[in-house]
C-alpha cells in the first residue's frame, strides 16, 4: 500500500480548498445576474402605454408595456436635472451636479467619477457601454466601449470604440438609422462577450431626442391618426408666475419655447410652417406634427427592443438577466404650450423606470416610491451582490425590488437646473418634490459671472443669458391638480405646507451640497427672495 507523508497531505489538503473555494466562486458568479441598463434620450413616461395617459390609446410601446407587465414600474421617478449631459453624470456617479461637477452640457464628467462600471468590475463583472453616452470624455472605466461622438446623428452615425485607435481619433462608421445600428451593436456584443463573467451592459439610444429624425418605414405610423391634445396647451390662466410668464403676461413670448406661434424666437410652427399659422391653428398643427414624428422616434426603438427581448429570449439570458428600462429625463409634450424638457414640471422631470427580473420580480407590480436618478447606480450595485459606496449620494431601492419595505426613505426629491435662458429660453430655478406637493423657486440667473458672458459660447447665439428674469415661486397641490394648472403659492390655506417645504427644501440643499456657496449673486437672490410674502398676507 502506498504510503502519504505530511508533506503529501498538506498538498492535497490546499489543492482540495482551492479546488473547494473555485467552485463555490463559480457557482456565486453563476448567480450573479447580468443587467442590461436601457436608455433612451428624452423619452417620456407618458409616452409609455404601461404608464397611462392621454397617449396610451396610441400603443406606442407594447414590447415595453409587456416587460413592465412582467416586472415593476415605478410611477415615482424622477431626475434631479432635466437636461441630458448632468442627469447621465448623476447616473453613473450616483451624485448630485454640485458634487460631480456637472451643472451643465459644457462641463465633462472627472473621469475618475465613472463610479458605476468601477463597482461593477470589482463584482466580478464584465462592463459595456453602446449608443449615446454624452459625458465628453472617453467612458474608459468600461471594458468595451462603441458610443456616439457628442450627440451623435440619427442616420449613419459615427461611433468611438474602444480597440480602434486612441480616443478621440478611434472612429468607425456605420450604415443605417441610429436606433437599429445600436441594437445590433448590442446583440454583436452580446454574442462575442467573455462568457465566464456575468455582464452589465448599459444600451443607450439617441432616440427620441429632437429633432425626432424616424427610420422611412415609419412614415405612415400614426399618420392619419388625430393625437390627443393637452388642455393647456390652449388654455392655463392660474399656471405659472410672473418667472414664466412675466408681470401681466410680459414674458409670456419670451419665456419657455413653444410649440404654437408664442414664442418670438424659437417654436415649433416657425420651424416647420414658416409663421404661415397663427394662434390655435398654430398650435394645433404644429402639435400633431411634433406629436408624430416624436413617436415614431417611439415606434423604433420599441420595435428594436423587441428584436433585443427575442435575442435574449433564444439565449437563454431571459430569466437571469435584470433589464432596466429608463430614460434620461422626461419631456414636455406640448403641455403648458411648452416642447423640450428643463422645466421642474411633471412632464420634464419624470422618468419612466422599469425593471424586469424573473427570479426576483412578481409580476404586475407598481410603486409610488419617490426615486431618482442618483439611486441607480447604488440599486444596481446592490442588485449585484455589492454595496453602494458612501462616497454615492443616493440610496439603494434593491428592498423594493426584493419586495420589502425600505426603511426611513426620503419623502421630498431635490430639483436643480442651472443652464438660464439657453437653448429653450427656460429660467434657473430649483425645486422640491413629495407625493402630493411641488414648490419651485425661480432665482433667473446664469451661474456665471456677468465678465464671463461676451465670450461663452450660448451668449452669441441665445437672447438673454445675461438678463436677469424675475425672481418668484410657484406652488403645486399635485393630488388635486396633478396637471399643475393651478399656482397655489398665494392660497392662504396652503401656508403651513409652504413654511414646512421651504425648511425641507434648505434642509436637502444644505445635506446635498446644493447650496451657492461659490455663487454668491444665487446666494444673494435666493437670501432677498427666501421669505417672500404671499400676496395675500
Amino acid at each position: 500500500m502506498k504510503r502519504f507523508n505530511n508533506q503529501t497531505l498538506l498538498k492535497t489538503g490546499m489543492l482540495l480548498a482551492f479546488l473547494f473555494s473555485s467552485a463555490i466562486s463559480i457557482a456565486q458568479k453563476k448567480k450573479q445576474p447580468n443587467i442590461i441598463y436601457i436608455m433612451s434620450d428624452d423619452h417620456a413616461a407618458h409616452a409609455i402605454g404601461a404608464y397611462g395617459g392621454r397617449l396610451s390609446t396610441l400603443n406606442p410601446t407594447p414590447n415595453l408595456d409587456k416587460l413592465a407587465d412582467g416586472g415593476i414600474r415605478f410611477s415615482n421617478a424622477f431626475c434631479n436635472n432635466s437636461i441630458c449631459t448632468p442627469s447621465r453624470a448623476s447616473i453613473i456617479s450616483g451624485q448630485y451636479p454640485q458634487t460631480n461637477g456637472v451643472l451643465d452640457l459644457d462641463i465633462h464628467l472627472d473621469p475618475e467619477k465613472q463610479y458605476l462600471p468601477k463597482e461593477m468590475k470589482k463584482l466580478g463583472y464584465s462592463t459595456a457601454i453602446v449608443g449615446k453616452w454624452h459625458l465628453h470624455i472617453e467612458p474608459s472605466a468600461f471594458d468595451y466601449y462603441k458610443v456616439l461622438p457628442g450627440q451623435g446623428k440619427y442616420f449613419n452615425p459615427s461611433f468611438l470604440e474602444k480597440g480602434k485607435g486612441e480616443w478621440p481619433n478611434n472612429k468607425v462608421k456605420s450604415e443605417g438609422h441610429s436606433s437599429d445600428v445600436i441594437t445590433d451593436v448590442t446583440i454583436n456584443y452580446l454574442e462575442n462577450r467573455d462568457k465566464t463573467k456575468p455582464f452589465f451592459l448599459m444600451h443607450h439610444y439617441k432616440a427620441p431626442h429632437d429633432f425626432f429624425e424616424y427610420a422611412p418605414r415609419y412614415e405612415d405610423y400614426l399618420a392619419d391618426t388625430e393625437i390627443p391634445e393637452p388642455s393647456s396647451l390652449y388654455y392655463q390662466p392660474n399656471w405659472g408666475s410672473e418667472a414664466t410668464r412675466g408681470a401681466n403676461d410680459s414674458l409670456t413670448n419670451y419665456i419657455g419655447t413653444s410649440v404654437s406661434d408664442r414664442h418670438m424666437y424659437r417654436n415649433y410652427n416657425k420651424f416647420f410652417h414658416k409663421d404661415s399659422l397663427e394662434g390655435q391653428n398654430s398650435a394645433h398643427v404644429a402639435y400633431q406634427d411634433y406629436l408624430k414624428r416624436y413617436l415614431r422616434c417611439v415606434k423604433g426603438v420599441d420595435d428594436n427592443l423587441g428584436r433585443l427581448f427575442d435575442y435574449l429570449k433564444k439565449e437563454g439570458l431571459w430569466e437571469n438577466t435584470i433589464i432596466v428600462y429608463t430614460a434620461d429625463q422626461g419631456m414636455m409634450l406640448g403641455e403648458h404650450d411648452l416642447q423640450d424638457k428643463r422645466w421642474i414640471y411633471e412632464e420634464s422631470m419624470r422618468m419612466p423606470f422599469i425593471v424586469h427580473y424573473p427570479k426576483m420580480i412578481e409580476e404586475g407590480r407598481e410603486t409610488d416610491l419617490l426615486i431618482n436618478n442618483t439611486d441607480f447606480a447604488p440599486t444596481l450595485i446592490e442588485m449585484a451582490g455589492g454595496k453602494a459606496p458612501e462616497y454615492m449620494q443616493g440610496h439603494s431601492f434593491a428592498r423594493t425590488l426584493k419586495g420589502k419595505e425600505e426603511k426611513d426613505w426620503r419623502t421630498a426629491t431635490y430639483y436643480r437646473y442651472w443652464m438660464h435662458i439657453i437653448h429653450h429660453y427656460v429660467p434657473a430655478h430649483f425645486g422640491l418634490r413629495t407625493k402630493d406637493y411641488k414648490l419651485v423657486f425661480y432665482y433667473g440667473k446664469h451661474y456665471l459671472p456677468e465678465s464671463e458672458f461676451a465670450k461663452h459660447y450660448w451668449a452669441k447665439q441665445y437672447h438673454g443669458i445675461e438678463r436677469e428674469t424675475p425672481h418668484t415661486w410657484e406652488f403645486y397641490d399635485l393630488k388635486n391638480d396633478p396637471e399643475e394648472l393651478h399656482n397655489r403659492y398665494n392660497d392662504p390655506k396652503y401656508q403651513d405646507i409652504i413654511a414646512k417645504l421651504k425648511t425641507e427644501l434648505k434642509q436637502q440643499r444644505e445635506e446635498l451640497n446644493e447650496t451657492d456657496e461659490n455663487y454668491p449673486e444665487i446666494s444673494a437672490i435666493v437670501e432677498e427672495y427666501w421669505d417672500t410674502k404671499t400676496l395675500t398676507e
